[in-house]
């Protein structure tokens, strides 16, 4: 695989950004955006980007800053950060409408995404979602109100808790920073806006984003075409055989669905 990489950002802020584009170029297009820890050459991010090969389809995968390929210090990430590093990859390096493939986090990067893309007058460029256990507004609607008092002590006198990673054996930061930066990109607090299909992927035994968060999700989402799919045996990484089939297959739909640029 040729790793390529992106500037992001201007003078200190700058950073660089690795990516994977596939050689096929066909519309509309993939981009996969990982979940929180997570990076571009994950199981899914793989399946999804040799599935993409196999249609013709045009794929960007890429890691946010502080993941995998890419600079930057973990600890130091922000969803604001790592939307502007989404934003500019898809700018950069797609053409014509996207399909935004999210996982966890990356679900609410995409949806991010595409309100900054319709503010801008790009709704165009959204040909819909494909969402896998949604973790949109994570840090406040899910991860604060589980955290003992203690630890949220830690996390704003120290700047840092260092979280167990139950999915690697390297801790997993969880910083001040990401905390605040996450309450000014609260989405659900209002209804929202897709600008196009979005279908959801949602394991019923999920313990990081409960079922019940995507059935909120899908609420606010009541102005656009939403499809929830509920896998009543799956867990939150949907990475078994059988949970990627279904994924391939919803990407495989909505792509059906969508008429070429």
């Amino acid at each position: 695989m040729n790793v390529m990489i992106q500037q992001v950002g201007q003078g200190a802020a700058q950073r660089g950004i690795a990516y994977l584009r596939g050689t096929a170029t066909g519309s509309p297009g993939l981009v996969w955006l990982s979940g929180f820890k997570s990076d571009m050459v994950s199981t899914k991010a793989s399946a999804v980007a040799a599935f993409a090969e196999a249609q013709g389809a045009a794929m960007l995968r890429f890691d946010y800053s502080g993941h995998g390929q890419s600079d930057g210090d973990f600890a130091e990430g922000t969803i604001s950060a790592w939307l502007e590093e989404t934003l500019a990859l898809i700018t950069a390096q797609t053409s014509g409408p996207q399909i935004l493939v999210g996982s966890s986090m990356g679900g609410w990067l995409a949806l991010l995404a595409a309100r900054a893309l319709a503010a801008r007058g790009e709704a165009g460029r959204l040909a819909g979602m494909v969402l896998i256990a949604p973790a949109v507004d994570f840090t406040q609607a899910l991860l604060w109100p589980r955290l003992p008092e203690a630890v949220r002590h830690e996390i704003m006198t120290r700047g840092v808790w260092l979280r167990e990673n139950a999915y690697g054996p390297e801790p997993m930061p969880i910083s001040k920073k990401l905390i605040l930066d996450g309450a000014q990109n609260l989405l659900m607090t209002a209804p929202l806006r897709s600008h196009g299909p979005v279908h959801i992927l949602q394991g019923m035994r999920d313990e990081d984003v409960p079922f019940s968060h995507a059935q909120a999700l899908v609420a606010l989402l009541a102005h656009d075409e939403v499809t929830l799919t509920l896998v009543p045996d799956g867990d939150h990484r949907l990475s078994r055989d059988e949970d990627i089939a279904l994924l391939l297959a919803t990407i495989a739909g909505m792509r059906a669905n969508t008429r070429p640029a």
